[in-house]
C-alpha cells in the first residue's frame, strides 16, 4: 500500500531534500491517511481542482506551486518547489542529459554549493540538428540562435559540448565557454548576458520556463510509475 509517508520518504530521498534549508524542503503540504491508487500531478492548483480531483478518482496530489491552495476533500497534497526545479528541469538533471545524449556530464555553477547546471559532450552534429531534438524533447522552444564567426562565414557550426542551465548571466556563459561549450540551454534568454554571448560565440537555446516544468513534471510521472508499479499517475499539463 502507498501512503502519504512512503510517498514523501522516497520523494525526499530522489530530491535530496537534505542539501535545502529547512523552509525549502517541501514535503506534506496537507495531510491525509488515504491509501494512494491514483496520484495527480501538478504545477500548480487548476481552477475547478476540486472538481477534477473528484471526476478522476484523485487519492493525492503533487504539487510544484501550491501556495495559499486548500481543498476540503480529504487527499493528501505534497509539494517540492526549488527542489523540483533543480532536480528535474535545467539543473543538474541526469534525466534529461540521457535524452539529450550528453555524455561525460559534470557539474556547472554553483550557488549555496549546489550544482545549479551540467556540461557534457555531444555527438558532433550542426546546431539547427541539435535544436531539432531540443524542440522533440521540449515540445518546442522560445529562441534559438548561434553568434559564431562560422555562421558569419556561411559555415555550419558544430556541437560538442553543452551546457545546460537554469539561469543565465554573463560569467555563467563566459565560464561555459572556457569550459568548452558551443551550446547554451536556458529557461530564459537574459540580455545582462547578450555580451557574453556575442564575445563567445555561444549558441544559445531558450526553452521558456513552463515548458521546462511541464517536462519535469513528466518525468516526475514516469520515475514514480517506475517505484510502484501499481500506481496511476495522472498529469494536468
Amino acid at each position: 500500500m502507498i501512503t502519504q509517508q512512503s510517498l514523501v520518504e522516497f520523494l525526499d530521498r530522489f530530491f535530496n531534500v537534505d542539501r535545502y534549508p529547512e523552509e525549502e524542503r517541501g514535503g506534506i503540504y496537507q495531510l491525509s491517511d488515504r491509501p494512494i491508487r491514483r496520484l495527480g500531478l501538478a504545477l500548480e492548483p487548476i481552477p475547478q481542482i476540486d472538481y477534477w480531483i473528484t471526476k478522476n478518482q484523485i487519492d493525492a496530489l503533487f504539487l510544484h506551486r501550491p501556495w495559499q491552495f486548500n481543498s476540503d476533500l480529504d487527499i493528501g497534497i505534497v509539494f517540492y518547489h526549488l527542489a523540483f526545479d533543480e532536480r528535474l528541469t535545467l539543473g543538474f538533471n541526469l534525466q534529461l542529459a540521457d535524452v539529450l545524449s550528453l555524455v561525460n556530464v559534470q557539474p556547472f555553477g554553483y550557488k549555496a554549493d549546489r550544482a545549479i547546471g551540467m556540461i557534457g559532450e555531444v555527438p558532433s552534429q550542426s546546431f539547427e540538428r541539435y535544436c531539432v531534438q531540443v524542440r522533440e524533447i521540449f515540445g518546442g522552444y522560445e529562441s534559438a540562435n548561434t553568434y559564431s564567426c562560422s555562421e558569419a562565414n556561411g559555415q555550419t557550426d558544430t556541437t560538442g559540448k553543452v551546457a545546460i542551465v537554469g539561469s543565465m548571466n554573463d560569467g555563467l556563459i563566459r565560464s561555459a565557454a572556457e569550459q568548452g561549450a558551443t551550446v547554451y540551454i536556458t529557461g530564459q534568454f537574459r540580455v545582462s548576458a547578450k555580451q557574453a554571448v556575442l564575445d563567445t560565440g555561444m549558441g544559445v537555446i531558450e526553452v521558456g520556463h513552463r515548458r521546462c516544468e511541464q517536462w519535469g513534471l513528466r518525468t516526475l510521472s514516469a520515475v514514480l510509475r517506475q517505484r510502484w508499479s501499481a500506481l496511476r499517475t495522472i498529469v494536468i499539463s
